[in-house]
């Protein structure tokens, strides 16, 4: 089950998060980046640790963004992501967001879940707000997906 994240987690998704920065899959998020956006995170927790973690992040009144999402290697194909992105695709609805983008470099993971490719141009300026901080982002090679809410 996916819960919102607590203050104690933070140190977790921090940790988690830059695993997955350090092999070149995510951007890096400091500690304090994390404290500022708690809100945003969701989290799968087994024997009381934090195994995964996403973000959902509202770009503007009717698009949001899933990103930030991680998973303990050992947990990979166990379903946690899964049950992230559901709950995160579930609050965007709450939200009343029309649509969610991804950025990614696992396709076939995000189809399940109904998102399609599609040209990053078709994403509003405003989304590569932290590709500046993206050693890749003259020649970022991730994928954008955009799923359809309503």
């Amino acid at each position: 089950m996916a819960d919102p994240a607590t203050m104690p987690d933070a140190e977790a998704i921090c940790s988690l998060v830059n695993r997955y920065a350090e092999r070149g899959l995510m951007l890096h998020r400091s500690l304090e980046s994390v404290y500022e956006s708690l809100r945003d995170f969701l989290v799968c927790r087994r024997d009381g640790r934090v195994v995964g973690c996403v973000a959902l992040s509202v770009h503007w009144k009717d698009l949001g963004e899933v990103r930030s999402l991680a998973v303990e290697t050992e947990r990979q194909g166990s379903g946690v992501g899964r049950q992230l992105v559901q709950q995160a695709i579930d609050d965007a609805k709450a939200l009343g967001l029309v649509r969610l983008f991804a950025l990614t470099y696992e396709p076939p993971f995000f189809r399940k879940f109904g998102f399609e490719k599609v040209d990053k141009d078709a994403l509003p300026s405003k989304v590569w707000r932290d590709c500046i901080h993206c050693p890749k982002a003259e020649a970022c090679d991730e994928i954008a997906m955009v799923l359809d809410l309503d």
